[in-house]
């Protein structure tokens, strides 16, 4: 593996760490699961995420 591919994979791992990644995993879940049903923007799906740590804090660190 080169250092550009580990340098990749690395940034892959803190952008999933860091929950960067969870939209794209939502469409790739309503795409292998759901198929043809309507899935939420990306800005309604940031909401009701941000929503639903508010309603419960002790799932954040901060």
């Amino acid at each position: 593996m080169s250092v550009r591919e580990r340098l990749d994979a690395a940034w892959q791992l803190v952008r999933e760490m860091a929950g960067e990644r969870d939209y794209e995993n939502y469409l790739a879940h309503r795409a292998a699961h759901h198929p043809g049903e309507p899935v939420r923007g990306e800005r309604e799906f940031w909401r009701e995420r941000t929503d639903r740590q508010d309603r419960n804090p002790t799932a954040r660190c901060c």
